[in-house]
């Protein structure tokens, strides 16, 4: 199934910044381009915001002058539903109220041809209940583009359950068409995106809700050790608090309530009192001209000690090693044939350095200092640190002066299982796992989406190779014996495909 003919008008119903950003999408890559709103006036005001942006755009030397004009010829504002007879496409870009997209689709079903192919960029809704009001379901898909949609390449082509193959093939089509990166998914609560992307946010809730670290010093451990461009705090703040939280109560709720989607308590708190983030002045950080930027916990600098002993092998973290030599600090090795698993740095007070695990670690062998997961040790410029209580502020002062001595500042916080990166990163990629099996999208759909949707530094399933998936299923079998509730247990898909990597 080819795409969309670019003789073929698009309609765009809905012409607030999404269907604004949609219609400029279609626009630009060939196609005419009708605009409709309920509002009086509103498809005029649209249709004169996109021909200014087309202008920007030629300013900037990005559109072609001549092309520029033959844009703004194809872009119509139109009066009412009847005059979208003879479209190819019709995106609907509305109020996000079932009743509203239902009753718009039903009204466009009477007016527009039979081939004509109907969409939604709904993030929130069910593309099945919505086309559940139509005589024919089967032309209708969902065509999630990302705010601002003229600029973020990803677009989640939802099929329904009624959606025929041929319909879903088509949208996907035309969205390459128009230099757009689609990804195709079943309809599911929040899609591939806003599905996989939970933990990212209710990790660092949890982890604040346990007053593991403060916002800040959380945003900045997942930015300067996990590798994340936005820390969740700050992201949320960007999004908006009431749009962030109703995301996840939606998915929740319609996973009827299974506790991998429970919403964070802290975050309604903040809804409740209107601190919603940037555009309130006040979310998880206040902001203003004034307003000084919250700085992260960062400890003092310390003495880093002359040599350190490596019993066993670290594994996902065996870079340090020769991070520490480089950095001039001799390392002693064990040379038992029986080399302990997993390995641990040894202090010269005694006390072990340890990648995190998910058990508690006041319940280790001998008294322990974690430190963080982390994308690329090498590159890393922050790392997370937390002490059991048998561990003395001189071996802490040893651990955070080898991490110094590195070039890397140290966190230290209080000891939570699984810290922050770690059992970030193995929820999702437990639900990115969870997704491939429940045949959501693909492996390399669920990873595109992830890189390019929000921007995360690696695919999870690609992140989950690298670490090695036995080690991120014990990873979260360890932190459920902590929390018993079922939220970190890992997922059928995750148990399996960490079954078949060790079976080769």
């Amino acid at each position: 199934m080819t795409a969309l003919d670019l003789s073929s008008p698009v309609a765009v119903v809905g012409t607030g910044t999404m269907g604004q950003g949609i219609a400029q999408v279609a626009l630009v890559a060939g196609h005419p381009v009708r605009l409709y709103d309920a509002v009086p006036g509103f498809a005029k005001t649209a249709a004169e915001a996109i021909t200014a942006r087309l202008d920007r755009l030629v300013a900037k030397g990005r559109l072609d002058a001549d092309d520029r004009a033959a844009a703004a010829g194809r872009l119509q504002a139109v009066d009412g539903l009847a005059e979208l007879a003879g479209c190819g496409l019709v995106v609907e870009a509305v109020l996000e109220r079932l009743d509203v997209k239902q009753k718009l689709f039903q009204d466009l079903e009477s007016v527009v041809s039979e081939d004509c192919l109907l969409a939604t960029n709904t993030s929130s809704l069910s593309v099945t209940a919505i086309a559940g009001a139509l005589t024919r379901p089967g032309r209708f898909v969902g065509l999630h583009f990302f705010n601002p949609a003229p600029l973020l390449p990803l677009v989640e082509v939802v099929s329904g359950s009624a959606t025929d193959e041929t319909a879903a093939t088509r949208a996907y089509a035309t969205a390459k068409a128009w230099g757009k990166t689609p990804v195709r998914c079943a309809d599911t609560p929040g899609f591939i995106v806003n599905r996989v992307a939970r933990p990212y946010y209710a990790e660092a809730l949890r982890a604040h809700e346990e007053r593991a670290a403060d916002p800040a010093t959380i945003d900045a451990v997942l930015r300067e050790c996990g590798g994340f461009k936005m820390g969740p705090f700050e992201l949320t703040d960007l999004i908006g608090q009431d749009v962030n939280e109703a995301v996840t109560r939606s998915v929740w709720e319609s996973f009827f309530q299974d506790p991998k989607f429970t919403p964070s308590l802290a975050q309604r708190r903040l809804v409740e009192s209107r601190r919603l983030g940037r555009k309130s002045g006040q979310g998880w950080y206040a902001y203003g001209d004034d307003v000084p930027r919250a700085e992260p916990h960062t400890a003092e600098p310390a003495d880093a000690p002359a040599s350190v002993t490596l019993r066993g092998e670290l594994f996902q973290a065996a870079a340090l090693v020769g991070l520490i030599e480089a950095a001039g600090i001799r390392v002693d090795r064990e040379e038992s044939a029986q080399a302990p698993y997993p390995g641990w740095i040894e202090l010269p007070g005694g006390a072990r350095l340890a990648l995190v695990s998910g058990s508690s670690v006041h319940a280790m062998a001998e008294p322990t200092i974690e430190f963080d997961l982390a994308l690329d040790y090498a590159s890393a410029t922050r790392v997370a640190l937390a002490r059991d209580v048998r561990v003395s502020d001189q071996d802490l002062s040893e651990a955070v002066g080898l991490f110094q001595a590195l070039g890397k500042k140290a966190s230290v916080i209080r000891a939570t299982p699984g810290m922050i990166v770690a059992r970030t990163v193995a929820m999702l990629v437990d639900f990115a796992h969870d997704a491939v099996a429940r045949e959501v999208a693909d492996a390399d759909d669920v990873d595109t989406a992830m890189r390019l949707g929000v921007n995360y530094p690696r695919g999870p399933l690609s992140w989950g190779a690298s670490l090695g998936l036995y080690w991120v299923a014990q990873f979260l079998d360890d932190v459920h014996s902590e929390y018993p509730s079922g939220r970190y247990a890992p997922s059928p898909g995750l148990r399996l495909a960490a079954a078949q990597e060790e079976n080769g």
